[in-house]
Protein backbone atom coordinates (compact mmCIF):
# COMPACT_ATOMS: atom_id res chain seq x y z
CA UNK A 1 0.00 0.00 0.00
CA UNK A 2 1.63 3.40 -0.82
CA UNK A 3 2.03 5.60 1.92
CA UNK A 4 0.79 9.21 2.06
CA UNK A 5 3.13 12.03 1.64
CA UNK A 6 2.46 14.61 3.13
CA UNK A 7 1.88 18.28 1.77
CA UNK A 8 4.09 21.02 1.62
CA UNK A 9 4.82 22.92 3.71
CA UNK A 10 4.77 26.98 2.09
CA UNK A 11 7.53 29.03 3.94
CA UNK A 12 7.35 33.04 4.21
CA UNK A 13 9.16 34.85 1.15
CA UNK A 14 10.18 37.73 3.88
CA UNK A 15 10.80 35.62 7.25
CA UNK A 16 10.79 31.98 6.63
CA UNK A 17 8.48 30.84 8.95
CA UNK A 18 5.60 27.89 7.87
CA UNK A 19 3.19 29.62 6.74
CA UNK A 20 -0.48 28.20 7.90
CA UNK A 21 -2.95 30.74 6.07
CA UNK A 22 -3.08 33.00 3.35
CA UNK A 23 -0.77 35.89 5.66
CA UNK A 24 2.39 34.86 7.50
CA UNK A 25 1.17 34.66 11.36
CA UNK A 26 5.17 36.22 11.91
CA UNK A 27 5.26 39.20 9.95
CA UNK A 28 1.87 39.26 8.50
CA UNK A 29 3.00 39.72 4.85
CA UNK A 30 0.49 37.79 2.15
CA UNK A 31 1.12 34.65 0.72
CA UNK A 32 -0.39 36.71 -3.08
CA UNK A 33 2.81 37.71 -4.78
CA UNK A 34 2.21 41.83 -6.21
CA UNK A 35 3.66 40.10 -9.82
CA UNK A 36 0.26 39.89 -10.66
CA UNK A 37 -1.42 40.06 -13.91
CA UNK A 38 -3.13 43.77 -14.49
CA UNK A 39 -6.74 41.99 -14.33
CA UNK A 40 -6.29 41.02 -10.49
CA UNK A 41 -4.91 44.35 -9.56
CA UNK A 42 -8.13 45.68 -10.99
CA UNK A 43 -10.16 44.02 -8.44
CA UNK A 44 -8.46 44.33 -5.38
CA UNK A 45 -8.79 47.95 -5.95
CA UNK A 46 -12.60 47.55 -7.15
CA UNK A 47 -12.67 45.70 -3.98
CA UNK A 48 -10.72 48.47 -1.53
CA UNK A 49 -12.84 51.04 -3.30
CA UNK A 50 -16.54 49.44 -2.63
CA UNK A 51 -15.05 48.27 0.74
CA UNK A 52 -14.80 51.68 1.34
CA UNK A 53 -17.95 53.22 -0.18
CA UNK A 54 -19.83 51.04 2.51
CA UNK A 55 -17.90 52.32 5.57
CA UNK A 56 -18.80 56.21 3.83
CA UNK A 57 -22.39 55.18 4.48
CA UNK A 58 -21.82 53.92 7.57
CA UNK A 59 -19.88 56.58 9.16
CA UNK A 60 -20.86 60.23 7.22
CA UNK A 61 -24.24 60.06 7.92
CA UNK A 62 -24.35 59.10 11.54
CA UNK A 63 -21.43 61.61 11.43
CA UNK A 64 -23.63 64.88 10.68
CA UNK A 65 -26.77 63.58 11.99
CA UNK A 66 -26.03 61.90 15.37
CA UNK A 67 -23.97 63.79 17.96
CA UNK A 68 -21.66 61.07 19.17
CA UNK A 69 -22.78 57.96 18.19
CA UNK A 70 -19.45 57.54 16.15
CA UNK A 71 -17.85 57.92 19.15
CA UNK A 72 -19.97 55.92 21.50
CA UNK A 73 -19.51 52.82 18.72
CA UNK A 74 -15.37 53.39 19.15
CA UNK A 75 -15.64 53.15 23.06
CA UNK A 76 -17.77 49.75 22.83
CA UNK A 77 -14.91 48.40 20.52
CA UNK A 78 -17.09 48.63 16.63
CA UNK A 79 -15.06 50.05 14.78
CA UNK A 80 -14.63 47.98 11.40
CA UNK A 81 -17.82 49.17 9.72
CA UNK A 82 -16.59 52.95 10.50
CA UNK A 83 -13.90 54.97 9.15
CA UNK A 84 -10.78 55.37 11.02
CA UNK A 85 -11.28 59.03 13.15
CA UNK A 86 -8.21 60.52 12.26
CA UNK A 87 -8.98 59.81 8.83
CA UNK A 88 -11.98 61.01 8.88
CA UNK A 89 -10.91 64.37 9.87
CA UNK A 90 -7.41 64.14 7.70
CA UNK A 91 -9.94 63.83 4.96
CA UNK A 92 -12.94 66.14 5.41
CA UNK A 93 -10.07 68.99 6.78
CA UNK A 94 -8.31 68.80 3.58
CA UNK A 95 -11.54 69.20 1.47
CA UNK A 96 -12.56 71.86 3.19
CA UNK A 97 -10.26 74.47 3.22
CA UNK A 98 -9.64 73.02 -0.88
CA UNK A 99 -13.24 74.53 -1.40
CA UNK A 100 -12.82 77.62 1.10
CA UNK A 101 -9.74 78.23 -0.75
CA UNK A 102 -11.55 78.07 -4.36
CA UNK A 103 -14.17 80.37 -3.29
CA UNK A 104 -11.44 82.89 -2.14
CA UNK A 105 -9.63 82.76 -5.23
CA UNK A 106 -12.56 82.66 -7.31
CA UNK A 107 -14.15 86.32 -5.05
CA UNK A 108 -10.86 87.99 -4.91
CA UNK A 109 -9.11 86.99 -7.92
CA UNK A 110 -11.81 85.27 -10.84
CA UNK A 111 -14.50 87.77 -10.00
CA UNK A 112 -13.97 91.60 -9.83
CA UNK A 113 -10.41 92.17 -9.84
CA UNK A 114 -9.27 90.25 -12.90
CA UNK A 115 -12.83 90.55 -14.77
CA UNK A 116 -13.24 94.53 -14.50
CA UNK A 117 -10.01 95.89 -16.35
CA UNK A 118 -10.60 93.47 -19.48
CA UNK A 119 -14.17 94.90 -19.46
CA UNK A 120 -13.63 98.59 -19.01
CA UNK A 121 -10.19 98.39 -21.39
CA UNK A 122 -12.56 97.42 -24.56
CA UNK A 123 -14.99 100.54 -23.18
CA UNK A 124 -11.95 102.61 -22.59
CA UNK A 125 -10.71 101.89 -25.72
CA UNK A 126 -14.19 102.39 -27.35
CA UNK A 127 -14.52 106.16 -25.96
CA UNK A 128 -13.82 109.16 -28.43
CA UNK A 129 -14.10 112.19 -26.22
CA UNK A 130 -13.10 112.89 -22.41
CA UNK A 131 -16.98 113.12 -21.34
CA UNK A 132 -17.32 109.64 -22.49
CA UNK A 133 -14.20 108.58 -20.62
CA UNK A 134 -16.01 110.39 -17.90
CA UNK A 135 -18.88 108.62 -17.96
CA UNK A 136 -17.28 105.40 -18.17
CA UNK A 137 -15.24 105.67 -15.51
CA UNK A 138 -18.27 107.40 -13.17
CA UNK A 139 -20.32 103.93 -13.82
CA UNK A 140 -17.62 101.40 -13.28
CA UNK A 141 -16.67 102.98 -9.73
CA UNK A 142 -20.49 103.17 -9.14
CA UNK A 143 -20.82 99.55 -9.84
CA UNK A 144 -17.61 98.15 -8.25
CA UNK A 145 -18.59 100.86 -4.62
CA UNK A 146 -22.36 98.86 -4.53
CA UNK A 147 -20.63 95.53 -4.82
CA UNK A 148 -18.14 96.71 -2.24
CA UNK A 149 -20.88 98.22 0.38
CA UNK A 150 -22.62 94.49 0.25
CA UNK A 151 -22.16 93.08 3.99
CA UNK A 152 -22.25 90.00 2.37
CA UNK A 153 -18.50 90.68 0.08
CA UNK A 154 -15.80 89.00 2.10
CA UNK A 155 -13.30 91.61 3.44
CA UNK A 156 -10.47 89.69 1.07
CA UNK A 157 -12.99 90.54 -1.56
CA UNK A 158 -13.11 93.80 -0.91
CA UNK A 159 -9.51 94.08 -0.29
CA UNK A 160 -9.48 93.17 -4.58
CA UNK A 161 -12.60 95.28 -5.48
CA UNK A 162 -10.46 98.11 -3.97
CA UNK A 163 -7.14 97.28 -6.22
CA UNK A 164 -9.91 97.13 -8.97
CA UNK A 165 -11.10 100.89 -8.95
CA UNK A 166 -7.56 101.63 -9.00
CA UNK A 167 -7.38 99.04 -12.61
CA UNK A 168 -10.10 101.35 -13.85
CA UNK A 169 -8.87 104.76 -13.07
CA UNK A 170 -5.28 103.30 -14.58
CA UNK A 171 -7.32 102.32 -17.58
CA UNK A 172 -9.36 105.67 -17.74
CA UNK A 173 -6.27 107.90 -17.56
CA UNK A 174 -4.32 105.79 -20.38
CA UNK A 175 -7.27 106.98 -23.20
CA UNK A 176 -7.50 110.14 -21.08
CA UNK A 177 -4.00 110.51 -22.37
CA UNK A 178 -4.05 109.23 -25.64
CA UNK A 179 -7.15 111.52 -26.24
CA UNK A 180 -4.72 114.34 -25.02
CA UNK A 181 -7.21 114.88 -22.17
CA UNK A 182 -6.02 115.67 -18.44
CA UNK A 183 -6.43 113.24 -15.91
CA UNK A 184 -8.94 111.78 -13.79
CA UNK A 185 -9.12 114.10 -10.46
CA UNK A 186 -7.92 111.81 -7.57
CA UNK A 187 -10.58 109.82 -5.65
CA UNK A 188 -10.56 110.67 -1.84
CA UNK A 189 -11.19 107.12 -1.29
CA UNK A 190 -8.19 106.28 -2.78
CA UNK A 191 -6.02 108.41 -1.19
CA UNK A 192 -3.61 107.10 0.93
CA UNK A 193 -4.69 107.91 4.34
CA UNK A 194 -1.70 109.94 5.46
CA UNK A 195 -2.36 112.37 2.47
CA UNK A 196 -5.47 113.39 3.57
CA UNK A 197 -6.00 116.39 6.20
CA UNK A 198 -7.33 116.20 9.53
CA UNK A 199 -7.07 112.45 9.58
CA UNK A 200 -4.98 110.36 11.29
CA UNK A 201 -2.55 108.02 9.39
CA UNK A 202 -3.68 104.21 8.95
CA UNK A 203 -1.09 101.75 8.59
CA UNK A 204 -1.39 98.21 9.27
CA UNK A 205 0.53 98.70 12.23
CA UNK A 206 3.88 99.28 11.04
CA UNK A 207 6.04 102.13 9.81
CA UNK A 208 8.46 102.43 7.64
CA UNK A 209 10.55 103.80 10.44
CA UNK A 210 9.81 100.30 12.27
CA UNK A 211 12.34 97.18 13.11
CA UNK A 212 9.77 95.06 11.13
CA UNK A 213 10.09 97.37 8.06
CA UNK A 214 13.35 98.12 8.22
CA UNK A 215 15.72 97.15 5.05
CA UNK A 216 18.72 96.66 7.04
CA UNK A 217 16.91 94.06 9.37
CA UNK A 218 18.39 91.03 10.39
CA UNK A 219 18.08 87.97 12.32
CA UNK A 220 20.75 87.13 14.32
CA UNK A 221 20.17 84.97 17.61
CA UNK A 222 23.50 83.77 19.27
CA UNK A 223 22.17 80.41 20.13
CA UNK A 224 20.95 79.67 16.89
CA UNK A 225 22.50 78.16 13.77
CA UNK A 226 24.02 80.60 10.46
CA UNK A 227 21.56 78.59 8.55
CA UNK A 228 18.63 79.26 10.84
CA UNK A 229 19.44 83.08 11.47
CA UNK A 230 19.58 83.13 7.31
CA UNK A 231 16.07 81.36 6.92
CA UNK A 232 14.69 83.86 9.57
CA UNK A 233 16.24 86.68 8.06
CA UNK A 234 14.55 85.51 4.06
CA UNK A 235 11.05 85.28 6.17
CA UNK A 236 11.30 88.77 7.52
CA UNK A 237 12.13 90.32 3.98
CA UNK A 238 9.68 88.61 2.40
CA UNK A 239 7.10 89.65 5.44
CA UNK A 240 8.42 92.92 4.83
CA UNK A 241 7.90 93.26 1.41
CA UNK A 242 4.08 91.64 1.38
CA UNK A 243 3.19 94.31 3.58
CA UNK A 244 4.85 97.29 1.87
CA UNK A 245 2.99 95.65 -1.88
CA UNK A 246 -0.59 95.10 0.23
CA UNK A 247 -0.84 98.50 1.17
CA UNK A 248 -0.58 99.82 -2.26
CA UNK A 249 -3.20 99.47 -4.87
CA UNK A 250 -1.87 98.07 -7.97
CA UNK A 251 -0.60 95.23 -9.50
CA UNK A 252 1.80 94.31 -6.94
CA UNK A 253 -1.00 94.33 -4.13
CA UNK A 254 -2.68 91.82 -6.49
CA UNK A 255 0.16 89.85 -6.54
CA UNK A 256 1.23 90.56 -2.77
CA UNK A 257 -2.41 88.99 -1.01
CA UNK A 258 -2.21 86.34 -3.31
CA UNK A 259 0.94 85.21 -2.20
CA UNK A 260 -0.68 85.55 1.67
CA UNK A 261 -3.83 83.73 0.68
CA UNK A 262 -1.59 80.81 -1.19
CA UNK A 263 1.24 81.01 1.90
CA UNK A 264 -1.92 81.23 4.71
CA UNK A 265 -4.17 78.23 3.24
CA UNK A 266 -0.99 76.20 2.70
CA UNK A 267 -0.15 76.26 6.45
CA UNK A 268 -3.74 76.24 7.77
CA UNK A 269 -4.59 72.10 7.72
CA UNK A 270 -1.11 72.12 9.40
CA UNK A 271 -2.77 74.47 12.31
CA UNK A 272 -5.52 72.03 12.74
CA UNK A 273 -4.21 69.34 13.04
CA UNK A 274 -2.08 70.48 15.92
CA UNK A 275 -4.47 72.20 17.21
CA UNK A 276 -6.70 68.93 17.89
CA UNK A 277 -4.62 67.79 20.21
CA UNK A 278 -4.45 70.61 22.46
CA UNK A 279 -8.39 70.13 22.34
CA UNK A 280 -8.34 66.81 23.41
CA UNK A 281 -6.16 67.75 26.31
CA UNK A 282 -8.30 70.66 27.09
CA UNK A 283 -11.20 68.10 27.41
CA UNK A 284 -8.38 65.61 29.23
CA UNK A 285 -7.83 68.59 32.07
CA UNK A 286 -11.68 69.46 32.49
CA UNK A 287 -13.14 65.97 32.78
CA UNK A 288 -9.96 64.84 34.86
CA UNK A 289 -12.03 62.65 37.25
CA UNK A 290 -13.72 61.01 34.88
CA UNK A 291 -11.47 58.53 34.49
CA UNK A 292 -10.66 58.39 30.57
CA UNK A 293 -7.25 58.07 28.63
CA UNK A 294 -6.16 60.62 26.54
CA UNK A 295 -6.80 58.48 23.73
CA UNK A 296 -10.50 58.73 24.28
CA UNK A 297 -10.60 62.32 24.41
CA UNK A 298 -8.57 62.48 21.27
CA UNK A 299 -11.27 60.25 19.61
CA UNK A 300 -14.19 62.84 21.06
CA UNK A 301 -11.74 66.10 19.37
CA UNK A 302 -11.10 64.38 16.20
CA UNK A 303 -15.11 63.54 15.50
CA UNK A 304 -16.08 66.63 16.43
CA UNK A 305 -13.17 68.47 14.04
CA UNK A 306 -14.35 66.11 11.35
CA UNK A 307 -18.43 67.09 12.00
CA UNK A 308 -16.67 70.95 11.77
CA UNK A 309 -15.11 70.03 8.35
CA UNK A 310 -18.09 68.56 7.35
CA UNK A 311 -20.04 70.86 7.82
CA UNK A 312 -18.21 73.40 6.30
CA UNK A 313 -17.69 71.81 3.04
CA UNK A 314 -21.29 71.09 3.01
CA UNK A 315 -21.79 74.90 3.39
CA UNK A 316 -19.56 76.17 0.97
CA UNK A 317 -20.76 73.36 -1.59
CA UNK A 318 -24.25 74.90 -1.12
CA UNK A 319 -22.70 78.70 -1.18
CA UNK A 320 -21.29 77.43 -4.72
CA UNK A 321 -25.10 76.01 -5.58
CA UNK A 322 -26.76 79.39 -4.51
CA UNK A 323 -24.69 81.42 -6.55
CA UNK A 324 -24.92 79.25 -9.62
CA UNK A 325 -28.80 79.20 -9.74
CA UNK A 326 -29.96 82.93 -7.81
CA UNK A 327 -29.44 84.69 -11.33
CA UNK A 328 -32.45 82.07 -12.45
CA UNK A 329 -34.12 80.45 -9.99
CA UNK A 330 -34.32 83.26 -6.52
CA UNK A 331 -36.89 80.82 -4.90
CA UNK A 332 -34.24 78.08 -4.96
CA UNK A 333 -31.13 80.14 -3.58
CA UNK A 334 -33.50 81.43 -0.71
CA UNK A 335 -34.53 77.83 0.10
CA UNK A 336 -30.52 77.25 0.07
CA UNK A 337 -29.82 80.14 2.37
CA UNK A 338 -32.42 79.06 4.97
CA UNK A 339 -30.59 75.88 4.77
CA UNK A 340 -27.15 76.95 5.52
CA UNK A 341 -28.32 79.29 8.66
CA UNK A 342 -29.73 75.58 9.74
CA UNK A 343 -26.50 74.15 9.39
CA UNK A 344 -24.85 76.75 10.98
CA UNK A 345 -27.17 76.47 13.99
CA UNK A 346 -27.14 73.33 14.25
CA UNK A 347 -22.99 73.45 14.64
CA UNK A 348 -22.77 74.48 18.28
CA UNK A 349 -25.86 72.44 18.84
CA UNK A 350 -24.26 69.07 17.95
CA UNK A 351 -21.02 69.68 19.65
CA UNK A 352 -22.93 70.61 22.95
CA UNK A 353 -25.45 67.43 22.33
CA UNK A 354 -21.98 64.97 21.49
CA UNK A 355 -20.66 66.12 25.30
CA UNK A 356 -23.34 65.27 26.81
CA UNK A 357 -24.01 61.92 25.36
CA UNK A 358 -19.85 61.48 25.53
CA UNK A 359 -19.34 62.27 28.70
CA UNK A 360 -22.59 61.68 30.22
CA UNK A 361 -22.86 64.63 32.76
CA UNK A 362 -25.79 67.23 33.96
CA UNK A 363 -27.04 69.83 31.43
CA UNK A 364 -25.45 72.26 33.91
CA UNK A 365 -22.26 70.99 34.17
CA UNK A 366 -22.14 69.98 30.43
CA UNK A 367 -23.51 73.74 29.49
CA UNK A 368 -20.97 75.03 32.05
CA UNK A 369 -17.80 73.05 30.61
CA UNK A 370 -19.09 73.72 27.40
CA UNK A 371 -18.97 77.41 27.52
CA UNK A 372 -15.16 77.42 29.58
CA UNK A 373 -13.72 74.82 26.74
CA UNK A 374 -15.23 76.71 23.98
CA UNK A 375 -13.75 80.03 25.68
CA UNK A 376 -10.54 78.45 26.07
CA UNK A 377 -10.00 76.67 23.30
CA UNK A 378 -11.34 79.55 20.83
CA UNK A 379 -8.16 82.07 22.40
CA UNK A 380 -6.02 79.17 21.40
CA UNK A 381 -7.19 78.51 18.08
CA UNK A 382 -7.22 82.48 17.25
CA UNK A 383 -3.42 82.84 18.42
CA UNK A 384 -3.30 79.39 16.26
CA UNK A 385 -4.66 81.64 13.50
CA UNK A 386 -2.50 84.46 14.32
CA UNK A 387 0.39 82.54 13.85
CA UNK A 388 -0.64 81.06 10.52
CA UNK A 389 -1.37 84.75 9.05
CA UNK A 390 2.15 85.52 9.88
CA UNK A 391 3.17 82.64 8.02
CA UNK A 392 1.50 83.39 5.15
CA UNK A 393 2.55 87.01 4.93
CA UNK A 394 6.15 85.14 4.80
CA UNK A 395 5.13 83.08 1.85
Amino acid sequence: MKELEPAPVLMCANCSAALQGEFCHHCGQSIHSVLRPMSHMLEDAGDIFFHMDERIVHTVPPLFTRPGFLTLEYFSGRRVRYIAPFRLMFVFCLMAFFFVHVAVNGVHFGGHEKDAPKDTLGAFAAANTAEEVQDLYDAQIRDLRHTEADPAVPGLAKAGLATARGLVRDTANTRLNELGAPPLAPDQDDVPAQAKPGQPKMTLGWTSESVLLDDSTKVSIGWLPDAVNQRLTASLVRLRNNIREARHPGPQRDEAIHRIVEGLFGVLPLTMFVMVPVFALLLKVFYLFRRRLYMEHLIVALHSHAFLFLALLVLMLLGFARTAIAPHVGAAAVAIGTVQWAIAIWMPVYLLLMQKRVYRQGWPMTIFKYWLIGSVYFWLLLFALVIAMLIGLTH
